[in-house]
């Protein structure tokens, strides 16, 4: 495939809640569609391997992804072995009780929708699908630090 053939992404958002937290959210890969709109299901088939199922306007893909790299609160890097081509990494950003997390996302638009679909039309929904989601997180990752922070001071 010709690098020319990709669609590439990055979007960021800074969450106020510490890395460990967020860290340890976005490292449970079957949480991810609380807060990604297009993601129907994450399924783990073994330590570094996973089922992911994307849905959105009638049209369903699959893959299966491996994590390729996964250094400890600062990122997770992944690609697809199997299914819609794609691969990105995470990237977080220790900021003392906040953190930036950024996402990258690079995918091929499969044959058919390519040719049904303008790339940069595309592209513009997806980035700002991925900029939704990304917001998503944040309120999802503050409502858990709060719940934590709340069952804590009632032990």
């Amino acid at each position: 495939m010709a690098e020319s053939d990709w669609l590439e992404h990055t979007c960021q958002v800074e969450v106020p809640v510490p890395v460990e937290q967020v860290w340890e959210l976005w490292s449970n890969l079957a949480l991810m569609p609380r807060w990604m709109q297009w993601i129907r299901s994450v399924e783990l088939l073994d330590h570094d391997l996973s089922r992911w199922t994307l849905a959105t306007r009638g049209f369903t893909f699959s893959w299966i992804s491996r994590t390729h790299t996964v250094v400890k609160h600062q990122r997770i890097a992944w690609q697809s072995v199997e299914g819609l081509p794609n691969r990105g990494a995470l990237r977080f950003y220790d900021r003392k009780g906040s953190t930036i997390v950024k996402l990258s996302v690079a995918y091929k638009i499969p044959g058919i929708l390519g040719k049904i679909l303008d790339g940069l039309f595309v592209g513009k929904v997806v980035e700002s699908t991925i900029q939704a989601d990304l917001e998503r997180f944040k309120a999802y990752a503050l409502e858990q630090a709060r719940l934590s922070s709340d069952s804590a001071s009632a032990s």
